[in-house]
């Protein structure tokens, strides 16, 4: 008798991301309501509960839509249809920010907690210089980016765990065109100045090797940014 086998799975076909799928469905809305371009789309809120979505998959699928040229996002006025032609397809852009996010928030809070079980003073001093450098750089904007990857990579490095270093910088290099034009959009200046404190205390606790409190002020800072960009 022949053993049956399993099909693996095709690494190259992948489920729609949700972001998409809920772009698709404003973009069925618009039809459907004869949304004309030019013309402003319901409300944030309306349109979440129009379409039964949270408001962070709303945002991540709003802003899909304006980087493929289907509607223009106004600061203070709304989200309206564009003018321009709109193209077939969505660019692929990758995972959204708010799935980013999330791995984050459990990934990077234990590599804070396993930093300030085992970092080495040189360890404690790189992520010292890295938080030097973004409250320099605070104005800059490219400079400023590199200064936080600096920061969140130091204490990747300070575990001693390559491997924890290299899901670190695979999960910062997600975050592509979505991450900054929502980024753009939404960071607030008061958000800028509370990541420079939450980055102080992060450092705090790492080096007086303080694991839960290290856990608990990395996932707070990202939590923070979580709420931030998914409430405006």
């Amino acid at each position: 008798m022949q053993k049956r086998t399993s099909a693996l799975p095709d690494p190259h076909v992948h489920e729609a991301r949700l972001y998409r799928v809920v772009a698709n469905r404003i973009q069925d809305l618009i039809r459907t309501e004869n949304i004309a371009p030019g013309e402003r789309l319901p409300s944030e809120r309306d349109l979440a509960t129009k379409l039964s979505v949270s408001r962070a998959s709303l945002r991540e699928a709003l802003i899909a839509l304006e980087l493929g040229g289907v509607i223009e996002v106004r600061g203070g006025s709304g989200v309206y249809v564009s003018e321009r032609p709109a193209p077939a397809d969505l660019p692929e852009v990758g995972p959204g920010p708010f799935e980013v996010l999330s791995a984050r928030r459990l990934i990077e809070a234990e590599i804070a907690a396993i930093a300030a079980r085992v970092a080495t003073d040189s360890a404690i001093d790189a992520i010292l210089q890295a938080v030097v450098e973004m409250e320099q750089s605070h104005a800059n904007y490219s400079s400023n980016e590199q200064a936080d990857r600096n920061f969140h990579l130091a204490i990747a490095r300070a575990t001693g765990n390559s491997a924890l270093v290299g899901s670190l910088n695979y999960l910062w290099d997600q975050r592509g065109r979505l991450w900054h034009k929502l980024k753009e959009h939404f960071q607030t200046e008061e958000l800028r100045q509370e990541t420079l404190k939450d980055h102080r205390r992060i450092l705090e606790a790492i080096a007086a090797h303080d694991p839960a409190a290290a856990r608990k002020a990395m996932r707070a800072h990202l939590e923070r940014v979580t709420r931030t960009f998914s409430r405006g």
